[in-house]
């Protein structure tokens, strides 16, 4: 964010207003982290604030401070409309182009509010008036927390704040072992343990609360995993009758596609899962070093993400 827009939005944010934060379509723990540690934010400053979601997420995030105020806009919709309808200011959070909001896209065109894009996806879109777009950064949450530091207030981070934002850190890192994890991130986490995180209790809260009916979906996975050692690249399936099988509920499937890029010599692994409700088949890409599945997801899959992680539909 050039300095003249930080000086903005800091004169924007001195008064109370009504402020919208938006994440993207299926949100995931970047998402709500990010989303929550700012919704905190603002109200500390006297705003009032309202996170407001596309659709539902994963049940393993709802322990977050805040996350009972969260308004889904598929559950909620002309709840979610009176809301942005009367927003002064919009924050749009770990996403750049505003279809990724899914049902809300057009809401969110068509509203006055003044818009703020926090973001660290390639190939922003130019719909914000202020934008704070970081491909380096390892998620929407450390860009979170250098957002406050901008404003001047990384002295206001409370407990809560910190927690979400660590929560939205260690998901979009892998827990610390993705590329993107640098120097500077694991400052911003010192500094959020300092400030109350319990990493501990963030960690068993998001990655050791699994059902047993996930487990036994990962069995399925893994039992389908292919490898294709020529191309260097693994693959798994799951069909709707297999989600259907094992009870999948929403964010079951999170993190299966690493399983295919754990395997020795493997670079480049991808899942298919299919949604009949959508008629469609989700795709997630994985890889290691300078193969780009970003550039992959959007050429050939109508998607994007980042140099090593994105994901697609088919």
């Amino acid at each position: 964010m050039e300095k003249n827009d930080v000086e903005s939005v800091k004169k924007l944010i001195s008064t109370p207003k009504n402020i919208i934060i938006v994440a993207h379509k299926n949100p995931d723990g970047d998402a709500i982290g990010s989303s929550l540690g700012l919704y905190h934010y603002l109200n500390i400053m006297g705003h009032k604030a309202t996170v407001i979601v596309p659709n539902d997420y994963p049940e393993f995030l709802k322990w977050m401070p805040g996350t009972e105020t969260i308004v889904n806009y598929e559950a909620s919709k002309d709840t979610s409309d009176i809301l942005i309808n009367s927003a002064d200011i919009i924050f749009t959070l770990d996403f750049n182009l505003l279809s990724r909001s899914g049902s809300m896209a057009s809401a969110l065109e068509n509203s006055e509010a003044i818009k703020i894009m926090i973001d660290h996806h390639q190939q922003p879109d130019t719909y914000a008036k202020y934008t704070y777009s970081d491909t380096s950064m390892s998620s929407t949450s450390e860009m979170i927390y250098h957002f406050i530091n901008k404003m001047g207030d990384i002295s206001l981070v409370t407990k809560e704040m910190a927690t979400c934002l660590y929560a939205g850190i260690v998901t979009d890192t892998g827990s610390f072992r993705f590329a993107s994890t640098t120097a500077q991130t694991h400052e911003v986490v010192a500094d959020l343990i300092k400030k109350g995180a319990k990493n501990d209790y963030i960690h068993n809260s998001i990655f050791d609360n699994n059902s047993y009916h996930r487990m036994q979906l990962l069995g399925c996975a893994l039992n389908n995993m292919k490898v294709l050692p020529e191309l260097k690249t693994a693959y798994i399936t799951l069909s709707q009758a297999e989600l259907n099988k094992y009870n999948f509920v929403k964010g079951d499937t999170e993190g299966f596609v690493n399983y295919g890029l754990s395997v020795k010599g493997i670079v480049f692994a991808a899942i298919f899962i299919e949604n009949l409700q959508e008629n469609i088949v989700k795709i997630s890409f994985r890889s290691k070093g300078d193969f780009s599945v970003n550039e992959f997801a959007r050429k050939y899959f109508n998607g994007g993400g980042h140099n090593n992680a994105a994901g697609g539909r088919s």
